[in-house]
């Protein structure tokens, strides 16, 4: 996976260093839509000069050439999905997490299109509500 991130970093004009690479790979292998700060501290005791800031700014980065989606559930929690195949988010407001939804319309979701003259560059739906683990934990508690 390591060459193949390497290349995929090139071709899309992007220097692969050591930073950037791990990274990505956390991304591609935590499909867990982690947060700046998770990715953050998943890699800053593998590397030591790695800031919160760099963490930021290659993840934008990312993003900016879709290699990465940023997903904005609030102004105060922005995750990343490494994961660019069209398909949907879910997030729980009781525990917080992002799940990703594949099913027969994600395909259809268009990568570009205009809408009365603007060009649509990138498509995201997310759902909010209540996620079934959740569900059956409140399930759980209110039959005791």
């Amino acid at each position: 996976m390591e060459m193949d991130v390497y290349h995929k970093l090139l071709e899309n004009g992007i220097r692969p260093s050591t930073q950037r690479l791990a990274i990505m790979n956390f991304l591609l292998t935590h499909p867990t839509h982690p947060t700046v700060d998770e990715v953050y501290q998943g890699l800053c005791n593998e590397i030591k000069t790695l800031s919160r800031t760099t963490v930021y700014n290659t993840l934008r980065m990312f993003a900016e050439k879709n290699l990465a989606q940023m997903i904005t559930i609030n102004e105060h929690h922005v995750c990343y999905d490494g994961c660019i195949s069209p398909h949907k988010h879910f997030y729980c407001n009781h525990c917080g997490h992002v799940f990703d939804i594949f099913d027969d319309t994600s395909a259809k979701l268009p990568k570009e299109m205009n809408i009365d003259g603007h060009k649509v560059l990138e498509t995201q739906v997310y759902y909010r509500g209540i996620c079934k683990n959740c569900l059956n934990n409140t399930a759980g508690q209110n039959s005791n």
